[in-house]
């Protein structure tokens, strides 16, 4: 290898230690939290569910990632939150990730109800629109304003020309204020590996008073993120802007170490399957056709999953449980009951179907499939339809996690049956994607670039560590020494040899935090330049790069 190779070399690997340590990584903390000694029934589960369902019922292309914390339980009181910085200067917030809402809004300042104090572990902020250079109201004859007012999400007041809005839930708890536009600020990853720290106006909300369950501070947070397609939510102003794509992924774990992945981009795996969204509606509905238990289809009239203004299936990831038709419901339960009546011992508790039993969920009960438009199952493991409660005389109670709605013809999918599986949210393609997964791997993640070329990054790792991260901060100065150590020195033996060994480290550590490989696309990635027409392929330290004559 020549002196010129080596400088080249040296420099490739400088400036791109430069451009891709001087921006942070495009993350957002996504926690899921259960407050310890904490525990519900089902019946106190499904009493939260229906305060959520209360709203529902009633009316530069980039990827974002958000790592997700946390572990899920169904009997622990919790929630998906992630960490926003809004305002000028920015100011941290906490929201609740809500995909059964579209709106993004925060307690403000002077608030009425307000929660001054969390049992989650964070500090809550309330926001205040003067205190923010960048913040501006929104009035009704702003157009913003008025898609809102076309998707039910903002109302006008003619005594003060302000755009406002009265959120109400099911059990009387609800929240109101108004419109400000502001700055979030977002870290995305353009092009593979590269950052770019990017600062985008959105309109959100500003509560000024709460009632209910929304004044109590177990559960607190700073707000709520709807993740709905109307064009008030965050991803639809994102997407129209050209932030970031119109469509979001997650894969939740199931297991007890929990975690996860949520990102703004389209998760890529083969074995993705999709359906269709129902047109014209404000959730996320799709068009269950059929179940099926142990692969024989259950006698259930087609017309019980038809979607109207009271019936269909609706998508949500921030349901705990997951919820049946009235008339889907009890032959479901007798089709499982049927199959393991041999093998374990059904009990009714709290006017649940339960089961007694002695040996593994996985070897006793059926898989279970529903059918949805398009050709496409998603295929329920006895996890994730079944909840385990506590034991009895030795034997483990593993009751219908699949709750009835009474007098509602409503299906929802959440967590139960949407964990250890990729969900794709494709807004722009009007379709939902899914397969199972481990969710604790590493995953592909799409986006279509700035240059029109689809651009693949390895989710799930780009801040797996803190210390890697600043080790490779670390490491600049003494590459940077070594270099330029070597360019004053013109044999630079010594100097040669410190910097590969530098080079080695840096592209170690990089490689252990999964920037430039481990993944199928990692081809993707700038430094992986072989082929180039003009140049040579060399490798060092485990990456290949291109050196010219």
């Amino acid at each position: 290898m020549g002196f010129p190779t080596v400088i080249f070399i040296a420099g490739a690997i400088l400036m791109s230690a430069a451009v891709v340590l001087c921006s942070f990584p495009a993350t957002l903390s996504l926690e899921r939290a259960f407050p310890s000694n904490h525990l519900e029934d089902l019946s106190q589960l499904r009493a939260r569910d229906r305060v959520r369902h209360g709203r529902k019922l009633q009316s530069s292309n980039g990827i974002v990632d958000f790592p997700v914390e946390g572990t899920y339980n169904p009997f622990r009181v919790g929630l998906y939150y992630t960490k926003l910085q809004l305002g000028s200067p920015p100011r941290d917030y906490y929201v609740q990730i809500d995909t059964g809402s579209d709106v993004l809004w925060v307690n403000c300042g002077s608030c009425n109800g307000c929660p001054e104090t969390s049992g989650l572990p964070i500090q809550l902020n309330l926001f205040d629109p003067g205190s923010s250079t960048t913040s501006q109201f929104i009035s009704c004859s702003d157009r913003r304003c008025s898609l809102g007012v076309r998707s039910s999400d903002s109302d006008c007041s003619t005594q003060n020309n302000q755009c406002s809005y009265t959120f109400q839930y099911g059990d009387g708890s609800g929240t109101s204020g108004y419109y400000v536009s502001d700055l979030l600020h977002l870290e995305t990853i353009l092009e593979g590996s590269l950052t770019q720290n990017y600062s985008a106006n959105v309109v959100f909300g500003c509560s000024t008073l709460q009632s209910g369950d929304l004044t109590k501070s177990d559960r607190a947070v700073d707000g709520i993120f709807g993740f709905g397609q109307q064009g008030m939510s965050v991803i639809s102003q994102l997407s129209s802007q050209g932030v970031a794509p119109s469509v979001f992924s997650h894969c939740l774990r199931g297991d007890d170490t929990g975690g996860g992945i949520l990102v703004i981009g389209e998760i890529v795996e083969p074995n993705i399957v999709y359906s269709p969204l129902v047109p014209s509606q404000p959730h996320y509905n799709l068009n269950l056709q059929s179940i099926s238990v142990n692969g024989q289809i259950l006698p259930i009239d087609t017309a019980v999953f038809a979607t109207s203004s009271n019936r269909g299936t609706i998508v949500d990831s921030g349901t705990t449980l997951a919820y049946l038709a009235a008339e889907a419901y009890d032959p479901f339960v007798s089709a499982i009951t049927a199959s393991v009546s041999q093998s374990v011992h059904p009990v009714v508790s709290s006017a649940n179907q339960c089961y007694l039993i002695t040996s593994s969920v996985s070897d006793i009960f059926p898989q279970v499939s529903f059918n949805f438009a398009g050709g496409a199952s998603l295929i329920l493991r006895p996890q994730d339809y079944l909840i385990q409660q506590t034991s009895v005389s030795g034997a483990a109670r593993w009751c219908i996690g699949l709750q009835k709605i009474r007098g509602s013809g409503i299906t929802i999918l959440g967590d139960l049956v949407l964990k250890d599986k990729i969900v794709v949210y494709d807004l722009g393609g009007q379709r939902i994607g899914w397969t199972n997964y481990d969710c604790s791997t590493t995953v592909n993640v799409s986006a279509t670039s700035r240059t029109g070329q689809s651009e693949y990054v390895n989710a799930g790792q780009l801040s797996d560590s803190r210390s890697l991260h600043n080790d490779r901060y670390e490491l600049i100065p003494a590459c940077m020494l070594a270099f330029l150590s070597l360019i004053i020195t013109i044999q630079g033996n010594s100097s040669l040899t410190m910097l590969i060994n530098c080079a080695h480290q840096f592209a170690s550590i990089t490689r252990k935090q999964g920037a430039f490989s481990g993944s199928k696309a990692s081809s993707k990635y700038r430094w992986h330049r072989a082929g180039k027409p003009g140049c040579t392929t060399v490798t060092l330290a485990g990456l290949q790069l291109c050196t010219f004559r």
